[in-house]
């Protein structure tokens, strides 16, 4: 395994995609989870004659509530970082570009969903291109800038997946040491040893809770809220049931939704849709619950030793990466039929789904591909073959229409 040291010469997926559209939009808003890289990207890519305010300054927090004038006039290209500490800023912003429009003008970063936030009035409409940067792949950690395999094997014939996955130099690697480093860059690149990781993972909870969180809505609960991410982490990959969780949390309802709503604004809370042909009804079953980063989440859960879930979050993270760097959107979901028939994710791309299944086994079965089969049977010639990802060696037509592939071969 390639590790890289000095996380800011790590190339970043995200990076061609931000320099496309600082190109093109006046306006390009990076959000994330803090600490994901965001700050490290953008003074990587920027020019050095680019202005750049961090409103997690005191002094540029107070100009951008009383003259964000100052922080944002002028013809210089600027960079305004954690610009969720100052929604209002945006109005400035807009007021700036229609003033004169120039491509590249204003690089805004934060660490909320800014079209999420209550406080949020303006979304700079047709002003400003929206890129998401989820915590480090393990193709970024390698050094190599990417996510998986997916637009290659997007892009391949069906038939050709078995000679390309084959060709494919990836390294094994054991998923579950991954799963236990997670993919923020501190505790991925520059932290050895889960002692050190655990030290990171409680100062960062820590922070999130007494002072990322504050941003976004007043909690004096916190231990109440530490309960529910907890909660959330020990249910990974299970259906979102609201009303359980509260009951395991000890907490409101209402109070329960509203906090979740906040988890997934802070890119912490990722909800899996479920797919449907019918794009109404994928809005109103219920959704999976993942949680942006398996190092986190083992932390709030007090867990070691990571399961069959955490290894679904690890390949949904790298899909989360790989979706949200593409200009062409793709749609993830996961599918389920009223019987139980399940399939963990459906990429759905150029018209295209394409189911994928995770054993965490050395050995897949036959067995362990009779839902993709049945996905396959139920979306006919929309469906592509079916890929079941495990945690051997094994590289093989497992089914006439499913290939079994080493998940550090894809990864």
């Amino acid at each position: 395994m390639i590790i890289i040291q000095d996380v800011k010469l790590v190339p970043r997926l995200a990076g061609a995609a931000l320099a496309e559209r600082l190109r093109v939009m006046p306006a390009v808003v990076v959000t994330g989870a803090r600490q994901t890289g965001k700050s490290t990207l953008a003074e990587r890519l920027v020019p050095q004659a680019r202005r750049y305010r961090s409103l997690d300054d005191l002094d540029a927090l107070d100009a951008a509530r009383r003259d964000p004038e100052l922080l944002v006039g002028g013809r210089a290209p600027v960079t305004l970082d954690e610009v969720q500490r100052a929604p209002d800023l945006l109005r400035a912003v807009k007021r700036a570009i229609d003033q004169e429009r120039v491509p590249g003008r204003f690089l805004i970063t934060g660490s909320a969903n800014l079209l999420l936030m209550r406080q949020v009035s303006e979304s700079l409409a047709g002003r400003a291109s929206y890129l998401t940067l989820w915590p480090m792949t393990r193709g970024e950690q390698r050094g190599e800038g990417r996510a998986g395999f997916w637009d290659a094997l997007l892009a391949a014939d069906d038939g050709d997946w078995l000679d390309l996955l084959a060709a494919r130099h990836a390294g094994a690697e054991d998923w579950r040491e991954l799963a236990r480093r997670g993919g923020y860059p501190t505790p991925a690149l520059a932290l050895r040893t889960l002692a050190e990781r655990a030290v990171w993972f409680d100062g960062y909870v820590r922070t999130y809770l007494e002072r990322d969180l504050q941003d976004l809505a007043a909690i004096a609960a916190l231990p109440d809220f530490r309960r529910l991410m907890r909660a959330a982490c020990l249910r990974l990959g299970q259906l979102l049931n609201q009303t359980e969780l509260a009951r395991d949390a000890g907490l409101p309802q209402p109070t329960v939704h509203r906090w979740l709503n906040l988890l997934e604004t802070s890119y912490l809370l990722v909800r899996l849709p479920a797919y449907a042909v019918n794009r109404t009804k994928r809005l109103i079953k219920s959704p999976k619950l993942y949680w942006n980063d398996t190092g986190v989440a083992l932390h709030l859960a007090g867990d070691d030793a990571p399961g069959g879930a955490h290894f679904e979050n690890l390949v949904l993270c790298d899909l989360l990466a790989w979706r949200d760097a593409r200009l062409e959107r793709a749609e993830l979901a996961y599918w389920r039929t009223a019987i139980g028939e399940e399939v963990d994710f459906v990429i759905e791309a150029g018209g295209k789904l394409l189911p994928v299944e995770l054993k965490a086994t050395a050995r897949p079965r036959l067995a362990d591909c009779v839902h993709l089969r049945t996905f396959r049977k139920e979306y006919g010639r929309k469906a592509r073959t079916g890929l079941l990802l495990h945690t051997g060696t094994t590289l093989e037509w497992i089914a006439p229409d499913v290939v079994a592939a080493p998940w550090w071969r894809l990864l």
